[in-house]
């Protein structure tokens, strides 16, 4: 019992390895052989993406995972460079660098550090409900745009050329132009190509070998082989030698300058991070803490961000392949970590024959998985509303740029909050023969109202963006039912609070029904929403006959009668009405 309560607290990866188990191994060890075939590549490739040189990107891989492999609550998540994060990470470290190389990767270790600080504070604090505030919608726009952008980034390298970078539309106009120009190497654009149909179909037919390998070994191959390296723009060797410390030359004004960017890195890094972490942890029947991985994602960004690496985070490509090759713990992390570790040590200058038209067609395919157009469709076909503030998260990154798409789709996600709850349903409710409770007239023309009552509900909570609209659509109700009414019965179950500018607009609705001799009574209301009225100081005004357990009881007292439309069922002063 005592090793039992003692693991609570162990970190999760030291308190797997004192219970793993020996069949494990070998589909350990085999999905990491797997998975760095995947690793090495994605690595260097959002390496560039983000504006960094590429063995930094192997950087940021190796250190993550092994702190990950530590502290990380899931066993099958895979860290690592991520083509959400690189145009972010560009986009914040490339105006501070100024074309310095040394000091660009001093900045996106600094942010790394301070991603790394959020996400752990935000753990320490239980913060791990903050992936709400970028709701699905906006997440899918925010990375269809993302995943456009990275694409554009890599067509001139597929291609053959560069470009100036400015923003989308210019990147696009810029790359006509060099096409136009006879700008386009035809061997780099073969191998781009080639190396971009040998990744899709192979991925296209699920085969046992990634297509990314395939493409990257054949491609180093051929030119090896073939000997274009003179005219083919290559990545070239890598220098030999592990993760080192590289944040010299900072200063405290580059803090402030990072400060935004390392606060929506954070969010979106731990947004993409938890989905990914539940959906696999939901597939093995095991639970994950959001908490816990928002610390543990933290701790391998600073640890990263500490020996020449940048922000990273759960990778959605790397994951399914470690969870297909039969990955059973955080050694798969490892077993990867220790062979880049070898790559680079022992074999460094293989990348000196690579394409920099195949890495771009590596980054290319993998970004192609962010775009989710069913996604798209089944917004269109479900909720035009939804449908409108994807398009609008979309749009807001391209125009914007993706540091101010964060906090444009972050801005969207609470004003689709503001506005759900601003306008919510409203409904008046009637007696439908022979079906207990009292329900939608809209949904069921055949109920019945009650004469000389009015039953409404409002899903809501009540707060001072709709307190308005609450008043008035009572109002009008009672306007519309005529002379006859003498009590209005609110269904206020969905009522969970009310704040203190709604209570104002229901005091002024009960003098407004008061005036008319209209009798407001509160049916359903929680405890707790009472508790507040009471609170306000509302206990004279809303005494406890005005406030009925349910709508049944509410209506039965009115009227004096019980219903005998449900076939000799018995009055229950406790149902549902």
């Amino acid at each position: 019992m005592a090793a039992k309560g003692m693991g609570r607290w162990l970190p999760p990866g030291v308190d797997t390895a004192l219970h793993y188990r020996r069949e494990w191994l070998w589909p350990d060890l085999r999905a990491g052989v797997v998975v760095t075939a995947l690793l090495i590549p994605a690595g260097m490739g959002y390496a560039q993406v983000a504006g960094l040189p590429p063995e930094t990107g192997l950087y940021a891989t190796i250190v993550p995972l092994l702190a990950y492999a530590v502290f990380g609550p899931s066993r099958i998540l895979v860290l690592g460079p991520d083509s959400a994060l690189a145009p972010i990470i560009a986009a914040a470290v490339l105006p501070l660098a100024l074309g310095d190389d040394d000091r660009v990767v001093a900045l996106a270790g600094l942010l790394a550090i301070m991603v790394g600080a959020i996400l752990l504070l935000g753990g320490i604090l239980r913060l791990g409900f903050v992936t709400d505030l970028i709701s699905k919608p906006i997440r899918v726009g925010y990375l269809n745009a993302v995943a456009v952008l990275v694409i554009i980034s890599q067509v001139p390298k597929l291609l053959g050329f560069s470009i100036e970078s400015a923003s989308p539309i210019g990147d696009v106009v810029s790359i006509v132009e060099g096409i136009a120009s006879g700008g386009v190497q035809p061997n780099a654009l073969a191998f781009g190509l080639g190396s971009l149909a040998v990744i899709l179909v192979l991925t296209w037919l699920r085969s046992p070998v990634p297509g990314v390998l395939v493409a990257v070994v054949g491609a180093s191959a051929l030119t090896a082989i073939l000997g274009p390296s003179g005219v083919l723009p290559v990545v070239g060797a890598l220098p030999q030698g592990l993760p080192a410390p590289a944040l010299g030359g900072l200063e405290w004004a580059d803090v402030a300058a990072l400060a935004l960017p390392a606060a929506g890195i954070a969010l979106v890094a731990f947004t993409d991070t938890a989905v990914l972490s539940r959906t696999f942890a939901a597939r093995r029947g095991e639970t994950v803490s959001g908490s816990a991985e928002m610390a543990a994602i933290g701790v391998a960004n600073v640890a990263g961000g500490l020996f020449g690496g940048f922000p990273i985070s759960a990778s959605s490509s790397r994951t399914p392949v470690a969870e297909q090759a039969g990955s059973r713990s955080q050694l798969t992390g490892v077993v990867g970590a220790l062979l880049i570790i070898a790559f680079m040590l022992l074999v460094p200058g293989l990348t000196e024959f690579l394409p920099a038209a195949t890495l771009a067609a590596v980054v290319i395919a993998a970004a192609s998985r962010l775009i989710d157009v069913r996604g798209v469709a089944r917004l269109v076909r479900m909720d035009r509303a939804d449908a409108l503030l994807s398009a609008s998260a979309f749009l807001g990154v391209l125009v914007f740029g993706v540091l101010e798409g964060i906090a444009v789709t972050i801005a969207l996600s609470l004003l689709a909050f503001v506005n759900q709850s601003w306008r919510p349903y409203r409904a008046e409710l009637g007696r439908v023969t022979g079906l207990r409770g009292y329900h939608d007239l809209s949904r069921y023309p055949e109920g019945e109202r009650i004469p000389g009552v009015l039953i409404l509900r409002f899903d809501a909570p009540l707060f001072f963006a709709n307190g308005g609209i609450f008043e008035d659509f009572v109002r009008s109700r009672v306007r519309a039912a005529g002379p006859g009414i003498h009590t209005v019965v609110l269904a206020a179950e969905p009522i969970t609070d009310i704040d203190t500018t709604a209570i104002d607009e229901l005091v002024e609705l009960d003098d407004y029904l008061r005036s008319h001799d209209i009798t407001l009574v509160l049916a359903e209301m929680k405890d707790p929403v009472v508790d507040l009225l009471r609170a306000y100081g509302l206990s004279d005004r809303f005494p406890p006959e005005r406030i009925a357990p349910t709508v049944g009881a509410a209506v039965d007292e009115v009227t004096g009668t019980l219903r005998g439309d449900l076939g000799g069922t018995e009055w229950d002063p406790d149902a549902k009405g």
